[in-house]
């Protein structure tokens, strides 16, 4: 069974994360190793910052896997609204990743490498997307960790763990940026649910960290309503993970067609009944979110 551990703090994120992270088998994914952490750094403004990572977040995620001897830690970004490392200034993230010694990469950045994609079967000749250019240096990635806000897509339907990699590896310096002045014609947004699926097959997550802190519903990624939920979920399956970050906002697997094409490509478990809870359960979870968004307790 997939195990999905959901805590909730409302005073401290950075125990809810631990709390989260101690039921998981984290130092095997860790020790030794080249780690990259990705945050959420869509876009942030000095007005508005809650639709990304928030620095105390990214704290705590850092100081997590330090605990068991990574090689090196990378907190790789790469915005597609704005500039990495504007977002990670005006956020705080980047004063984190400077207290806290470890690097930062933003993939947005040349050089360019083109890598091949695959769907499922029914869509090998009509894939969106037959290729995409990355930055190499994610490619040497040994652990990737998806650090990823609980919020809505207006496209996407939700915006957790798959599609936080997904939409952000592509290199925005090769496709089109706010500061680039290349252009370079690609389909993503034709059919983005496959093209989500396809680049989680082949950038896989090996771990999944899904904060409410805050949550976002009614519209996103940006601009939608916000709250405080102290909720985490976290597995090393990511798509468990999305499964229950989906449920919480509202959505069945079939109702978030990323998350369906995934499990049919055998990206993870999607099915709520083959899944672990070791901390808080979904029904709990499911109560205390929907009270806070809604003043109502309801159930899964």
């Amino acid at each position: 069974m997939a195990k999905v551990a959901i805590t909730q703090d409302l005073e401290d994120i950075g125990r809810a994360i631990d709390g989260a992270l101690d039921h998981l088998a984290v130092e095997p994914l860790v020790r030794g190793r080249l780690v990259a952490i990705k945050p959420n750094e869509t876009k942030a403004t000095a007005e508005d910052q809650t639709g990304v990572t928030q620095a105390d977040t990214l704290r705590a995620a850092i100081r997590y896997v330090k605990r068991f001897g990574p090689r090196e830690i990378v907190v790789s970004g790469g915005a597609g609204a704005a500039e990495t490392d504007e977002v990670f200034r005006l956020t705080g993230m980047m004063q984190v990743v400077e207290e806290e010694g470890v690097a930062f990469f933003d993939h947005n950045r040349p050089p360019f490498q083109e890598v091949a994609l695959e769907y499922a079967p029914e869509q090998d000749v009509a894939g969106p997307q037959r290729t995409v250019m990355v930055n190499p240096r994610v490619l040497e990635y040994e652990t990737l960790i998806a650090l990823n806000q609980l919020k809505v897509h207006a496209t996407a339907t939700v915006t957790l763990a798959l599609k936080n990699i997904a939409m952000s590896y592509p290199a925005a310096d090769y496709y089109g940026h706010p500061r680039s002045r290349e252009y370079h014609k690609h389909e993503f947004f034709s059919d983005m649910h496959s093209f989500i699926a396809a680049m989680c097959r082949r950038f896989p997550i090996d771990l999944a960290i899904t904060v409410g802190h805050p949550a976002m519903i009614g519209r996103g990624p940006l601009g939608g309503y916000t709250f405080e939920t102290g909720l985490v979920i976290a597995s090393t399956d990511a798509l468990a993970a999305d499964a229950v970050g989906a449920r919480l906002l509202g959505f069945n697997v079939q109702g978030v067609r990323h998350l369906w094409e995934a499990q049919r490509l055998g990206l993870g478990q999607a099915n709520i009944q083959e899944m672990e809870f070791p901390a808080m359960g979904l029904q709990e979870a499911m109560a205390a979110f929907t009270e806070l968004a809604y003043g109502k307790r309801l159930r899964v």
